[in-house]
């Protein structure tokens, strides 16, 4: 079968694995990668660009190259490689998962139950929760239900398109380790150095991907571009920013502001400064954005395979 139809039926049915099944509670791949990536990490730490790199290096390329070996093992099975193909879709993709926390938190807010919301925000993001109040909780589980559209579902795709099942696991690879040595600690400033920029790499495809349909899903297109070409730019990540923007733009919401990080206190530009502020009621609509960019994601990636092919063939 053509590398374009494998692509297509196997993150087809991978996506479908995700919105049936949402992530496994044990055993799940990423968290063995993670798992691994951290033995690397005890024997490879040094506060030093250098070790970083190659430890980013050792984990996202290791992670790629087993990929690519399990592909070419069954290449010559169409029914390997979709199944192949399927399975490593469901195991980057965490859409579902993503929308059942946020609605979770969003279902403790409406009833009034503020602590239980902030025991559950670290599920979703790195916030501190005791800082925040209802609406800062708000706020924080919509900036992430944007971001890790991106980051969870629509990076992968747009990698999975290019590079199949290599792609996909090597875009779920660099994005783990982003999340565990990336950050500006004193640890990890300059050893998860390589693992940010590479991060930063490997997602703008994907965050401009969303944003723009998050655009065309939502119910302002024109308010999601001008707030994308207005305030993207201002945000301390080249890659959220499109992305929380364009939402803030299509919910008619305000983002962005001062929020916490274990221990830290950032202020971060408003994005689009004309919308109002959070609601409880628009994390629903936050997720259900996110659904629809999901899966429009999943037809543009699909189609461009398939053109990708027929130019190739004509």
């Amino acid at each position: 079968m053509r590398a374009d139809r494998v692509f297509a039926y196997g993150a087809a049915a991978g996506l479908l694995g995700d919105l049936l099944l949402g992530d496994p509670r044990r055993g799940h791949p990423v968290a063995a990668f993670g798992r691994a990536a951290g033995a690397v990490e005890r024997v490879l730490w040094r506060d030093h660009r250098g070790w970083g790199a190659l430890h980013t290096a050792v984990c996202a390329g290791g992670a790629a190259g087993l990929a690519a070996l399990a592909a070419r093992s069954v290449r010559e099975s169409r029914t390997a490689s979709i199944t192949l193909t399927a399975a490593a879709t469901w195991a980057v993709v965490g859409g579902t998962s993503l929308g059942r926390e946020a609605r979770a938190i969003g279902g403790a807010l409406a009833a009034g139950d503020v602590e239980v919301a902030r025991e559950r925000l670290p599920h979703l993001c790195g916030r501190d929760p005791q800082a925040l109040d209802a609406d800062g909780i708000a706020r924080a589980v919509v900036e992430s239900v944007a971001e890790n559209t991106s980051d969870a579902v629509v990076g992968a795709l747009v990698w999975g398109a290019v590079a199949g099942v290599p792609g996909l696991v090597g875009f779920r690879a660099v994005n783990t380790l982003d999340a565990m040595v990336g950050h500006r600690s004193t640890r990890y400033r300059r050893y998860g150095w390589a693992s940010a920029r590479l991060d930063d790499l490997a997602g703008w495809p994907g965050a401009r991907l969303t944003a723009l349909l998050a655009a065309a899903a939502g119910s302002d297109p024109r308010g999601a571009l001008r707030a994308w070409r207005a305030d993207a730019d201002r945000h301390p990540s080249p890659n959220a920013g499109p992305v929380e923007a364009s939402f803030a733009g299509s919910l008619g919401v305000r983002l962005g502001g001062t929020l916490a990080y274990g221990g830290r206190v950032e202020h971060r530009p408003v994005l689009n400064g004309a919308g109002r502020a959070v609601a409880v009621g628009d994390i629903e609509r936050a997720v259900r954005l996110s659904r629809r960019v999901s899966w429009l994601a999943f037809g543009v990636c699909a189609a461009g395979v398939l053109l990708k092919r027929r130019g190739g063939n004509s």
